[in-house]
């Protein structure tokens, strides 16, 4: 039996206990494994939610508790998620994460702390939703000499986009659509300004390449001045407008950027629509790789952090093929020479 810590209970919180919950049988009968929610750290009380006697308020309830060896957090931001997640692994635990934000901002310290503790800091959850990429990833920059990831890593964003394509509707119209629906916040900020997606091309270029640039040097441009004639003008063409996150090694270092770009209909983001994600990784061994399907959601995201709690459980005392993160801006390069600038134009398409 291993027990476990919820740090928040929102909407992946409560999906991580869903998904626990009401497979055990079945994780049991495949693995051999068996988990218990110990505690869950949250604000609020649920007095109604089958497993509302195990929520706690003092973080040090659970750092204390020998028993717990996996802490999951999923409180969102930045402190104190990173200042619990990092006494959690010096405490021994492991950690699992949802939490890009603390990814992309503290992931080189708290992989090395991990490494020194002899724990497991993962955070699979913290891009692409349901995609499995973060572990892929992890296993092909070790053996393969990845070389570009271009992707569609934000489902509100594609989602407005798609509606504006397919409906003529603007961009206000189809980001209240996408509010009503739940697949924008109130404050959709983080989404259509393309902050979201900057910190997760940000992860996966760490991953693949070992270097954390940090998100605010990276180039970022939104959707929000992407017009219904854009859109229109850009279909007639033959091209689908889509916020693309783009990471390339080059010659200089590595080029990052998240922009509105009008791509290609023979390339493979051209036809993901809707909330969905999309993620092209080009190898030289294993040349083009697509990860695809929901970007977002609470089960699928869900299923992406039970994945690594089921990873470091079954795992044991092994050691895990992950990799240590250096921080560095200066191998950031923020503009493509002319003829990598042509090579874009020629296979994926052109900003606007």
């Amino acid at each position: 039996m291993t027990n476990i810590a919820l740090l928040g209970f929102g909407t992946v919180g409560s999906g991580v206990a869903d998904v626990l919950c009401e497979n055990a049988a079945r994780i049991a009968d495949k693995t051999g494994l068996s988990f218990h929610i110990k505690f869950i750290l949250d604000l609020r009380e649920f007095p109604n939610h089958p497993l509302g006697d195990r929520v706690v308020h003092d973080f040090n309830t659970i750092l204390n508790d020998p028993e717990v060896s996996i802490v999951v957090e999923m409180m969102g931001g930045v402190h104190p998620a990173y200042d619990f997640s990092m006494a959690a692994i010096r405490s021994g635990k492991n950690v699992v994460t949802s939490n890009k934000a603390v990814v992309a901002a503290y992931g080189p310290e708290l992989l090395e702390e991990a490494r020194r503790q002899g724990v497991r800091y993962l955070f699979e959850a913290s891009v692409g939703g349901g995609i499995p990429i973060i572990r892929p990833l992890t296993e092909q920059a070790a053996e393969n000499d990845i070389t570009e990831i271009v992707g569609i890593l934000n489902g509100t964003t594609n989602y407005i986009l798609t509606a504006m394509k397919n409906t003529g509707v603007t961009f206000d119209k189809a980001l209240a659509t996408a509010q009503a629906l739940g697949y924008a916040e109130a404050d959709p900020t983080a989404d259509v300004d393309g902050f979201d997606t900057c910190r997760k091309i940000c992860i996966l270029a760490a991953v693949a390449f070992g270097t954390l640039v940090p998100y605010e040097n990276v180039r970022t441009v939104g959707i929000r001045k992407v017009t219904a004639e854009d859109v229109a003008k850009a279909e007639v063409s033959g091209y689908a407008i889509k916020l693309v996150a783009r990471a390339l090694r080059t010659e200089g270092g590595v080029y990052l950027s998240v922009e509105p770009t009008a791509v290609k209909r023979s390339h493979p983001l051209y036809a993901i629509e809707d909330v969905y994600n999309g993620i092209l990784v080009r190898g030289r061994v294993s040349g083009d790789l697509l990860f695809y399907g929901m970007g977002a959601g609470k089960l699928p995201t869900a299923g992406a952090v039970v994945t690594d709690i089921l990873d470091i459980a079954s795992r044991g005392n092994a050691q895990p093929l992950q990799s240590l993160w250096t921080r560095d801006a200066s191998i950031y390069v923020p503009f493509l020479t002319a003829s990598e600038e042509e090579e874009t134009l020629a296979t994926l398409g052109y900003p606007i």
